[in-house]
């Protein structure tokens, strides 16, 4: 073991409708922002809300796995690696932005019997990605913000 570890665990709900790209080497991503509460009492005594939200990217299996039985307001639990990818805007500023890559997952809304997923993969609703260190997506390739938009100033995604 080298010392260090990488491992994000969430329980969120979709902000969004999952976004896929296809790309030829017939690899498949999958985004979508997913949204954690936190509610707690400030020193006055007031209830406060406080929302988060990640950057979700699916892979391959997953990705597909998602566009098909994800939609918005879904709660999930997901367990990945944060990465930190690098862009240029369009005035040539570099930008960076973190995101969550799915490795294990597990649908936590209930769907009716018609939409959950069937067949000896997905008989049960906790999944696994398949080990890949280099799965030949250029992530730049898809958008340079599967969020719509460039602005590092606004990290809402709607």
């Amino acid at each position: 073991m080298n010392g260090t570890l990488n491992k994000v665990m969430l329980i969120g709900n979709v902000g969004r409708d999952v976004e896929v790209f296809y790309f030829d080497d017939r690899s498949v991503i999958a985004r979508f922002p997913l949204a954690t509460s936190e509610v707690y009492r400030d020193p006055t005594g007031q209830k406060v809300e406080r929302t988060e939200w990640h950057r979700i990217v699916a892979r391959n299996q997953i990705a597909e796995i998602f566009k098909r039985y994800l939609k918005k307001g879904d709660k999930i639990f997901i367990e990945g690696k944060i990465r930190t990818r690098e862009y240029t805007d369009r005035e040539g500023v570099k930008k960076y932005y973190t995101e969550i890559h799915v490795q294990h997952f597990t649908f936590l809304s209930p769907k009716s019997v018609s939409q959950a997923p069937s067949g000896p993969d997905h008989s049960r609703s906790q999944h696994t990605a398949e080990p890949t260190e280099n799965s030949g997506i250029d992530n730049t390739a898809a958008s340079d913000d599967a969020f719509g938009s460039n602005d590092a100033d606004d990290d809402l995604p709607f």
